[in-house]
């Protein structure tokens, strides 16, 4: 299910360290102080933010096309055949429902059950299902999926997770070139603009936050699958989603979703150490099974 943005947090990540060294190289700071903002810092800051949030941004905008590239899913144009008939008629159930445009819906071959919802708006979205998900699950335990996945595209976690990450990757940002202007002048004495020092280190500890960064934000997106499921539940019922779980905790299939495209599946990888939790865009099965009990009918 969804989660998002972060979606791409490797295309993010990217973007925002090449974004950074390229407006470095441009000048972009000092233009900034001949525009009259001399403080250092507050100048470090604005900077940081326009990177932070463009990296993001760049990624929610290009989350669909990427989505749809990384998984080979086939855009469901003309429905062939009755499943596909029924695909297309319940997710637009579902999208009328939440008062949302019609998604545009797609399959994509892969033997596990799993499914994915991006794009950059609520009306411009994708919803796309596996095919194993078709193949392996009842017409219930798939349309709780569904329901799932609308849910998130309701609820904006895309953009709110994106508002999320540009957040972080300013503090990134804003903190790894503090660290590589210290290194830079404490450490080598270097007095005017930038050294190989302040490379080194801006470009490390962009990486090292980077990763510390991620963290928060697969937080939130752990907190967003709940309230998703939550969705599910009041659009195709409690039981219906409590049994699709279900039936990915009895699945034995791997799960091959790229590394980047985790997050925005409903099956993301089992639970592990304390630290992996840490990682992880989705909360472990037993943990949202219970959740769902716990909530009244």
């Amino acid at each position: 299910m969804l989660t998002r943005i972060a979606l791409l947090l490797a295309t993010n990540l990217a973007v925002v360290l090449v974004l950074s060294i390229i407006l470095n190289l441009l000048g972009v700071e000092q233009f900034l102080r001949e525009q009259g903002i001399d403080a250092e810092m507050v100048t470090l800051l604005i900077f940081a933010a326009g990177i932070g949030f463009a990296g993001s941004f760049i990624s929610l905008a290009m989350s669909k096309y990427m989505a749809m590239k990384m998984m080979g899913a086939r855009p469901i144009e003309s429905p062939r055949g009755e499943q596909e008939q029924w695909l297309v008629e319940t997710v637009r159930r579902f999208a009328q429902r939440e008062g949302i445009g019609m998604p545009d819906v797609a399959i994509y071959d892969a033997p596990e059950i799993n499914a994915f919802a991006t794009g950059a708006r609520r009306n411009s979205a994708l919803v796309a299902v596996s095919s194993g998900l078709l193949q392996n699950m009842t017409r219930d335990e798939a349309e709780a999926v569904i329901a799932h996945e609308v849910a998130h595209v309701s609820n904006g976690d895309m953009v709110t997770l994106t508002l999320i990450q540009g957040v972080v990757n300013t503090f990134v940002i804003f903190l790894s070139h503090v660290a590589g202007r210290f290194v830079d002048r404490v450490v080598f004495k270097n007095e005017g603009g930038h050294g190989p020092g302040f490379w080194i280190t801006m470009i490390f500890a962009q990486m090292v936050l980077g990763v510390l960064a991620s963290m928060i934000t697969m937080y939130f997106s752990r907190k967003r699958e709940f309230r998703a499921d939550a969705g599910s539940a009041k659009l195709a019922g409690r039981d219906k989603m409590i049994a699709a779980l279900e039936k990915l905790k009895r699945s034995v299939e791997p799960q091959n979703m790229p590394d980047e495209m985790e997050a925005f599946g409903i099956n993301g990888r089992m639970g592990g150490s304390s630290i992996k939790r840490l990682f992880m865009s989705h909360p472990p099965l037993d943990e949202r099974i219970e959740a769902l009990k716990a909530r009244p009918v």
